[in-house]
């Protein structure tokens, strides 16, 4: 089939899916980048789309869906058949695997495992018990570990001998185990290579590197990577068998993948893996779950301005300044909350430590609310020779700030301690105290000083 030169890469794709050409359509994705290919397959409908994974080899298949993220992965993975989905993630990392079959409901998986190979079932099942954020949800089980007692010529023929099954393997390090399965330590390739033939793997092995337990967290994987600059990291059971690698590569981009959804969590945006390829009442509903919340919390807030109706039709000025004090309040207490979900993640501080952390702030909130206040209230002052309007802004706006930091500082380890995950849940807390007390404040003293904020022209 010939391909006009004009066409965009998914209309391309879609033509030769449904030519049912694998040759061709294999050729054709050689040609494009893995993100060119990813989208050219999420512009296709679910009958293109499954066409063009059973045209494909399963290792061929394997290797464009481990580039799709994994919600829509699954998406696709369950329209095909339970034997085509098997065959496919056969061929995909144990890493990918559980991954992608964490996504899909129970009963789905459970087909998908029992027709897999059993001993890729075996690892699928035991990495899919983790949580995606320690070394157990990170690791893969694809490496090679030998006892103690084998010779390097045995090793080196083992492996020529199975050279296609190891075909995909990073085959940088070898571990070595002692009889009782413990882990002993590793040797680099390099080591191996040059050795004598005929000594035994106990006496070229390093015993010296570290190890992990599969439920240890992210952040002191990045510790030990960085500390001891590895490249894989083994983990171990409780009897110190081991159990798989983690990568750096794999922990670089788990690191990122966190912190883009902590970022996203505490600006009120939990889309998951959201793509507009998938279906518009998915993506509506996970979208109006925050929406419509966030229209109550605003609500509560505007509240606050109605009630002081009176002072802000004599004072018109006020309307300008109000969004200004809850913003940069805002911005304060959003400092706040980064610098406590980063030191939660790190453990430098626990969700009890709420008295230590509330007056580190205030010293913050204390000194940076007196200069943003003498700020603001400069700024009014310039605005409208109005000494007593500079001194109800820059008041409210220091006040608030002190606030603003309290709530940021606090929050997060008060929801934490209640098993609330304090990156969803601080955004819109802050959000709404910060907008209903600078509101308060900024309006009560304006009530209060009313008399002499005469700064409205006379009719």
């Amino acid at each position: 089939m010939s391909l006009d030169v004009e066409l965009r890469p998914w209309e391309s794709l879609q033509g030769l899916a449904q030519a049912r050409d694998p040759k061709e359509l294999e050729d054709f994705l050689g040609t494009l980048t893995p993100s060119e290919a990813v989208r050219a397959l999420l512009r296709l409908d679910r009958d293109d789309q499954e066409r063009v994974l059973t045209l494909l080899s399963p290792d061929q298949a394997a290797n464009l869906i481990e580039d799709v993220p994994d919600e829509p992965a699954a998406d696709i993975i369950e329209q095909l058949s339970t034997e085509d989905a098997a065959l496919i993630l056969n061929e995909m990392e144990s890493a990918d695997q559980a991954d992608l079959l964490g996504e899909l409901d129970q009963e789905d998986a459970e087909a998908i495992l029992a027709k897999m190979d059993p001993e890729e079932a075996k690892d699928a099942r035991q990495l899919i018990e983790y949580d995606h954020d320690v070394a157990g949800g990170l690791m893969i089980t694809e490496i090679l570990a030998y006892p103690r007692h084998i010779r390097v010529e045995h090793v080196i023929r083992h492996l020529s001998r199975h050279a296609d099954a190891y075909a995909d393997y990073d085959l940088q390090t070898f571990f070595v185990t002692e009889p009782t399965g413990e882990l002993m330590g590793s040797i680099e390739l390099r080591a191996l290579v040059l050795a004598d033939h005929a000594k035994p793997l106990a006496e070229l092995v390093q015993t010296d590197i570290p190890s992990v337990p599969a439920d240890t967290p992210l952040e002191q994987l990045e510790d030990l990577f960085e500390t001891h600059e590895l490249a894989a990291l083994p983990v171990i059971d409780e009897r110190r068998r081991l159990l798989g690698v983690v990568r750096y590569s794999d922990l670089v981009v788990a690191l990122a993948e966190r912190a883009e959804e902590d970022f996203m969590k505490a600006r009120g945006i939990v889309t998951g893996d959201e793509i507009r390829t998938m279906p518009v009442a998915v993506r509506s509903r996970r979208r109006l779950s925050w929406l419509s919340i966030n229209i109550v919390l605003n609500v509560m807030a505007a509240s606050v301005i109605a009630l002081y109706e009176d002072t802000l039709s004599a004072v018109i000025a006020l309307a300008v300044f109000l969004p200004i004090v809850s913003d940069m309040s805002g911005c304060s207490g959003n400092q706040a909350v980064a610098v406590s979900l980063r030191e939660l993640t790190l453990g430098i501080v626990k969700p009890f430590e709420v008295a230590h952390v509330w007056l580190k702030e205030v010293i913050v909130g204390l000194i940076n609310g007196l200069a943003l206040g003498c700020l603001l209230g400069m700024a009014a002052w310039l605005w409208k020779g109005n000494l007593y309007l500079s001194i109800v802004v820059g008041v409210a706006l220091a006040a608030n700030t002190l606030v603003a930091v309290s709530i940021g500082g606090t929050v997060p380890l008060i929801l934490k301690r209640f098993g609330v995950d304090p990156a969803v849940a601080s955004g819109p807390i802050l959000t709404t105290v910060t907008d209903m007390a600078g509101f308060f404040m900024l309006l009560s003293l304006a009530t209060l000083m009313l008399p002499v904020l005469s700064i409205s022209p006379a009719p």
